[in-house]
């Protein structure tokens, strides 16, 4: 069970997640054999798990887990798998983000207000300063951490033990982090989309939570159009049901409501939302298909780049509406069909 832990500076710190009381946060698993999907995920994370209790069974009473980097697209679990961690070892998981971090002090003071065997969950890690990435890695690799104490001549450097912890790393683009930071990892672990069929799993798991009745098609109505993320599925069930409200059908939920309130949110059959197809129509109406740049549909569609590249990008590769080639990106056959599109050439 997560502790609620003190305010260490200005980092938020993990309330007790188990003492939740909204439905999304009780949706939220709290030990790997809840995890719906994540099978590889399960059997590498269970692995590591026992191996810590049996060494700690076996004497070695500051066994932790080895430090995880977890990246892949976003609302994919990467935050509730640091808490699952968590919870499976009975420890405390502290959080910030990278961007949070400004000063060496920052982290530093982060560092050592940690407990042996604390988790520290840092998302957006790929944003964390160079210079603030390097005081990591003593504390990664020995349990160490220097501070400089004075300034000038008579400044002194001195190394300060730490209590052994994990830290979990959460990213989008595991390629801005630096080589030598990123080896400090013992477990790099990708996290892909999920399945239409769990994502209609976690579904179900709400509207029973919610106590409400929802035809079999319309949940998976709900999971086509989820991009294949969970936090998306969330989303959509919530709106639904806010649809389902306004039109006095809250207890029970059809196909038919679930259609109509999606085509009122721009969301299409198969997830597009209005800015997927703004892209999309950039690359087939104004570059003949491609191929074209990144920075060039950012432009064009008045986006930010990162967005685009970060949230947009991976599903359309993925569902086959684009692909990547080393002059730019370029629409496929199925990008033309869904729009409605001729191709020309």
């Amino acid at each position: 069970m997560i502790k609620r832990n003190k305010q260490v500076g200005q980092f938020r710190i993990a309330d007790d997640v188990t003492g939740a009381n909204d439905i999304y946060s009780n949706l939220r698993p709290r030990f790997l054999h809840e995890l719906i999907g994540r099978e590889k995920e399960k059997r590498i994370f269970s692995m590591m798990v026992e191996s810590v209790k049996m060494r700690r069974k076996d004497g070695e009473k500051e066994a932790v887990l080895d430090h995880i980097l977890l990246y892949g697209p976003p609302g994919l679990g990467k935050t509730t798998l640091a808490y699952v961690l968590a919870n499976e070892l009975g420890v405390n998981i502290k959080i910030t983000s990278g961007p949070a971090i400004e000063k060496q002090g920052d982290l530093v003071a982060i560092l050592t207000n940690l407990e042996p065997g604390d988790i520290l969950f840092v998302d957006e890690i790929h944003r964390l300063k160079k210079n603030i990435e390097e005081v990591l890695y003593p504390a990664m690799e020995d349990f160490k951490v220097d501070i400089v104490l004075g300034q000038g001549p008579s400044a002194q450097s001195v190394r300060l033990n730490l209590p052994p912890f994990t830290l979990i790393g959460a990213t989008t683009r595991v390629g801005l982090l630096s080589a030598p930071f990123r080896d400090r990892f013992g477990v790099l672990q990708h996290l892909d989309f999920f399945s239409v069929k769990e994502l209609a799993e976690m579904i179900k798991r709400l509207v029973y939570l919610d106590k409400i009745s929802m035809d079999e098609r319309a949940i998976l109505e709900i999971a086509r159009r989820s991009r294949g993320t969970a936090r998306i599925a969330i989303r959509l069930y919530k709106r639904v049901k806010d649809f389902a409200r306004a039109y006095g059908s809250k207890d029970r939920i059809t196909q038919k409501m679930v259609q109509e309130a999606l085509e009122l949110l721009g969301i299409d059959k198969l997830g597009l939302d209005e800015l997927d197809r703004r892209i999309l129509e950039a690359i087939i109406k104004r570059f003949n298909g491609g191929p074209v740049g990144l920075k060039v549909i950012a432009a064009t569609v008045a986006e930010e780049l990162d967005t685009i590249e970060d949230v947009y990008e991976p599903y359309l590769i993925r569902a086959g509406f684009l692909k990547r080639t080393p002059r730019g990106r370029v629409a496929t056959k199925k990008a033309y069909d869904h729009l409605g599109l001729l191709k020309h050439g």
